[in-house]
């Protein structure tokens, strides 16, 4: 933690240390890690990040947690897919597709977790929990597995069966809860009063957790040259990866890392069963109402989001939008991306392809621009949702076999 100064809140700026602290205790606003950057930008190169792993570990002077000894199952540097077949069907005239669906455990979460129990463990934790939708559960589970520590993830009980398997299997304890998300969350912050010795990545440990997102970030501009792009679309739940993403492009351009000032308008994208964010930057609202989510896109399906209104300030500082899409909209990003680029997205994905369909159809994104369009998990943990058949169901015959050709005709 070589250039961690401490952690600050984000509404009244009072300092604490580096512990496993969530909220200020004076105003009760959020805290966020302090960094020396004038420290930073002595020791930090391109060169630098070049000759490191080829996981976010290659930015771990970037990061709340000492590299030396991380809990690594080996998360980032995913491809940056060039989307051209994607790009000509919405019309735009430079797309990639940041495909974190080739994580260890298929999600971008691979990314917060490891940086989250990294600090976990040199804090002295040695039992890992945490709320989760589903893919923050499957990945705590697996990077506890990997640090020999205990875990205990809390899920919705009505979770895709994809998502309670891959939790399982790694031996700790995942407990349903039949309630939603934000009945999990709930209980899950009581819980971190009652076991102040259990690491929660997204309560006591949320600080640093969250940071593993700026990742998303590094990687964009690495891989383009070391320049930023012009717009980019992210998923939005709790809104904290929308918020680090636009973090982590302002401190790269802080440290002269890349080719010019960033100037990157950040789009956020929801399902309309759950968009509370959406809502209010719709309705040119600053406060966001909670709902009760009704959406495939469970893994999205936060409807107290706790970095909601940060998320809302990143979208409008940097001109960017907000947009909510439907489960049948959701389902055809899905699709359209699959049989474009040949990545299969989860519905989060979905999520972010059919918003940038309704951005690009809006006039929202500019002729010219590079656009990046984050997409977050693999489809193979909510399968079900694409409810998918055989083309054809033939005898093994090759008079068969033509019949069906036909029919396709």
């Amino acid at each position: 933690m070589t250039f961690v100064q401490g952690l600050r809140c984000r509404e009244c700026g009072r300092a604490y240390p580096a512990h496993a602290l969530q909220a200020c205790e004076w105003c009760f606003g959020p805290l966020e890690v302090s960094y020396d950057y004038e420290a930073m930008a002595g020791a930090v190169s391109r060169q630098r990040i070049e000759q490191g792993p080829l996981t976010i570990w290659r930015y771990a002077d970037l990061l709340p947690a000492d590299p030396t000894s991380p809990v690594d199952l080996g998360a980032g540097f995913t491809p940056l897919v060039r989307a051209d077949r994607l790009a000509s069907c919405l019309g735009l005239s430079e797309l990639w597709v940041k495909n974190d669906t080739l994580n260890p455990t298929g999600s971008f979460k691979d990314r917060v977790v490891s940086v989250a129990l990294t600090a976990a463990r040199q804090l002295g934790f040695k039992v890992a929990a945490c709320a989760s939708t589903g893919n923050l559960a499957n990945s705590v589970a697996a990077h506890a597995a990997r640090a020999g520590m205990g875990s205990y993830v809390f899920i919705p009980s009505d979770l895709e069966a994809a998502k309670v398997a891959a939790s399982s299997v790694y031996g700790g304890r995942v407990v349903a809860i039949r309630g939603s998300y934000d009945d999990v969350n709930r209980l899950c912050a009581e819980l971190a009063g009652e076991r102040p010795e259990w690491a929660f990545v997204n309560v006591n440990l949320r600080t640093y957790y969250a940071e593993g997102s700026k990742t998303l970030a590094y990687e964009v501009a690495e891989q383009l040259g070391w320049r930023a792009p012009d717009h980019v679309v992210v998923p939005v739940g709790s809104g904290a990866q929308l918020v680090k993403v636009h973090k982590g492009f302002e401190e790269l351009g802080r440290l002269g890392l890349l080719e010019e000032a960033p100037h990157v308008r950040i789009s956020g994208a929801q399902a309309a069963g759950c968009s509370p964010v959406a809502s209010a930057f719709a309705a040119g609202a600053d406060a966001i109402r909670p709902v009760k989510p009704r959406t495939i896109a469970k893994s999205l399906a936060i409807g107290d989001p706790a970095d909601g209104w940060y998320a809302l300030q990143a979208v409008r500082s940097t001109g960017g939008a907000l947009a909510a899409v439907s489960d049948e909209e959701v389902l055809e990003g899905i699709s359209l991306l699959a049989r474009t680029e040949g990545i299969f997205a989860e519905t989060a994905g979905g999520v972010t392809i059919a918003t940038l369909a309704k951005l690009a159809r809006a006039g929202a994104i500019g002729p010219g621009e590079t656009v990046v369009a984050y997409v977050s998990g693999h489809g193979l943990k909510t399968a079900e949702a694409v409810g998918a058949r055989p083309s054809a169901t033939i005898a093994p015959s090759l008079q068969a076999f033509a019949q069906a050709e036909e029919a396709w005709q």
